[in-house]
């Protein structure tokens, strides 16, 4: 799909993972719509990168319905969607204090999982109604799980049953809107110079790249953000959930 023209979706582009997709999707030429909840820093990229910024939580129905609608007016209907919103958050299952509070575990299903599938199912009925291409493509639609999804460390049970999740949507929805000319796709990052990364110490960042075979540093945005360029443009790329971690697989702790 030629990205020069298409208007994107990037959930979470207000800063890391998103900001610099965001950033790589406007380069080709696209319309982008930075979603997120840092009005600041979204309105800041949009402004950066001559986009359009609307406020949403991903998880939240009415609030994702008015961002899109945001989106539709002034770029108009979406042709790409990448989720990059999600949270953290560590937790054993039976800590020193007893069981892991219910509610933490339901916030981070909730942002992680619900919001992704609630930003994917109405981007979808959007990009189902538009003409198709020459080729019969309508659109595409690129979610962020982890490599968590497959090697949960001790303490990341909601997340990596949030991120587990993920991965598991990609292929039957991408199955269910083949007809429509979506295709449906997943990156799961290993460990990403994301802001919350960034603010360990520089010794300890050092030694979380050293974990990884090669190359031993952590991922640069700008790379997730071109894999996410490269998905997008490769038609024949579908149902599919591509590592990127530098051949890293977690250890239990």
């Amino acid at each position: 799909m030629n990205i020069s023209g298409a208007t994107a979706l990037v959930t979470g582009g207000s800063s890391g993972l998103g900001a610099a997709t965001a950033r790589a999707l406007a380069a080709k030429g696209a319309r982008v719509s930075v979603l997120d909840l840092d009005v600041e820093r979204g309105t800041a990229i949009a402004a950066e990168i001559g986009g359009h910024f609307a406020r949403c939580d991903v998880a939240d129905e009415a609030s994702a319905v008015a961002a899109l609608a945001s989106s539709r007016a002034v770029h108009g209907a979406p042709t790409i969607l990448i989720n990059c919103a999600g949270i953290g958050g560590a937790g054993r299952v039976v800590g020193r204090d007893g069981p892991l509070p219910l509610a933490s575990f339901e916030r981070i299903i909730r942002v992680n999982l619900v919001g992704t599938f609630n930003m994917m199912r109405l981007a979808a009925a959007e990009i189902s109604t538009a003409d198709p291409l020459a080729s019969g493509s309508r659109g595409v639609i690129i979610s962020t799980a982890s490599v968590a999804a497959f090697e949960g460390q001790i303490g990341q049970a909601a997340y990596a049953a949030s991120k587990g999740g993920i991965a598991a949507l990609t292929l039957p929805v991408a199955r269910e809107l083949a007809r429509f000319g979506i295709r449906v796709l997943t990156i799961a990052p290993g460990l990403f110079k994301t802001p919350l990364l960034a603010e360990l110490p520089q010794e300890a960042q050092d030694a979380l790249g050293a974990a990884i075979p090669y190359p031993a540093r952590l991922g640069d945005p700008a790379e997730f953000a071109q894999m996410v360029v490269a998905m997008v443009e490769n038609d024949y790329l579908n149902g599919e959930i591509v590592r990127l971690d530098g051949a890293l697989r977690m250890q239990p702790k």
